[in-house]
């Protein structure tokens, strides 16, 4: 059972690391708590021996383990009140009536990672209502088409395909004819489906080299429903060389090296649906980073938003900034896309 006093002498700990980046000594707790030195020393071997604490190899005083951390965010943590500074540049991008959700969320993340010098990055964005409006195609020079994926949300996607030279021009305009005629409507994540039961067999009858046609569009709408579901905006990538624990290249150039791993951070498992903390091994990604996210659902269009930092990384900011986002993008419904 952890004391009052240890659990005081935790949270001093924890916050005046967070702050410095350097260990604490028994001195600078003592002049915050009022205790003497001596009393100090023995709760910091407490907490050491529960493995709330470790010692830095480099400096004397304690810093947070792991645990240590968790400790912290899970039973001392208190909100923290925003800036005004803060505030107000949030408040710029909420009441900005030209951008559209996705821009909205695209700057909130970028204004986040500018303050705090993490990395933040919001995953998914897709809508599930996001269907099929158009497809068009734009002849290239030799064997190349260029391929327009239109949504009913203005999602607009280019992507330049590669048919061979037997294949007539005339059997690419049958071909989106048909797409247009039989998936126009479609909701994104469902087309796939519909071009191998619906259209496929329809196809063979009207086109030459369907096979070959089929299986190229087949290939650019898989590659694009899985872009709307599964694409990443980074904000403050390369923030983790200003942390000061992150001085050496090889171990900042593994971390962004895991931040491509976008799984790994939409699956983290989450206990509720406010936001989630996960301090250091719990992250999945590497033992040396904390990663505080959120998911938000506005109009059908689902995401999530992740700070990633390191573990001495100031969670009751961080905690009170995402959340200020989350009741904020409420307000966005209606936008238009």
């Amino acid at each position: 059972m952890i004391t009052k006093r240890q659990n005081e002498i935790l949270k001093v700990i924890v916050e005046e690391y967070i702050r410095t980046a350097k260990p604490v000594s028994s001195n600078h707790i003592c002049k915050k708590l009022k205790c003497s030195s001596a009393t100090i020393r023995n709760e910091m071997v407490t907490l050491e021996e529960l493995h709330l604490l470790e010692k830095n190899h480099f400096a004397s005083g304690r810093i947070p383990s792991e645990e240590g951390y968790k400790y912290y965010v899970d039973n001392l943590m208190k909100p923290k009140n925003m800036t005004g500074e803060d505030m107000l540049k949030l408040q710029t991008i909420f009441r900005n009536n030209t951008l559209d959700l996705n821009d909205t969320i695209k700057k909130s993340i970028e204004i986040i990672s500018e303050i705090t010098n993490y990395t933040a990055v919001v995953l998914g964005g897709a809508s599930k209502e996001n269907r099929l409006k158009k497809v068009e195609v734009v002849p290239l020079e030799d064997n190349k088409i260029l391929s327009i994926v239109i949504t009913d949300k203005g999602v607009v996607q280019h992507k330049t395909l590669y048919l061979p030279n037997t294949v007539p021009k005339e059997d690419v305009k049958k071909t989106v004819e048909l797409i247009n005629k039989l998936v126009i409507g479609t909701p994104i994540n469902e087309v796939s489906e519909k071009l191998e039961y619906e259209v496929k067999p329809i196809i063979k009858d009207y086109v030459g080299q369907y096979e070959v046609l089929y299986n190229t569009f087949y290939d650019a709408f898989h590659e694009f429903t899985s872009a709307q579901s599964e694409n990443a905006y980074f904000g403050g990538r390369t923030n983790m060389l200003k942390q000061p624990e992150f001085t050496n290249i090889d171990k900042v150039k593994e971390i962004l090296s895991k931040f491509e791993d976008i799984d790994s951070i939409s699956k983290m498992k989450e206990e509720d649906n406010g936001i989630n903390i996960y301090v250091g091994s719990e992250t999945e990604l590497t033992d040396d980073v904390s990663v505080i996210k959120t998911k938000y659902n506005i109009d059908g269009t689902e995401g999530t938003i992740a700070i990633i930092g390191p573990k001495r990384m100031e969670y009751d900011r961080v905690v009170t900034l995402l959340d200020y986002i989350k009741n904020n993008l409420g307000g966005q419904s209606g936008k238009e896309e």
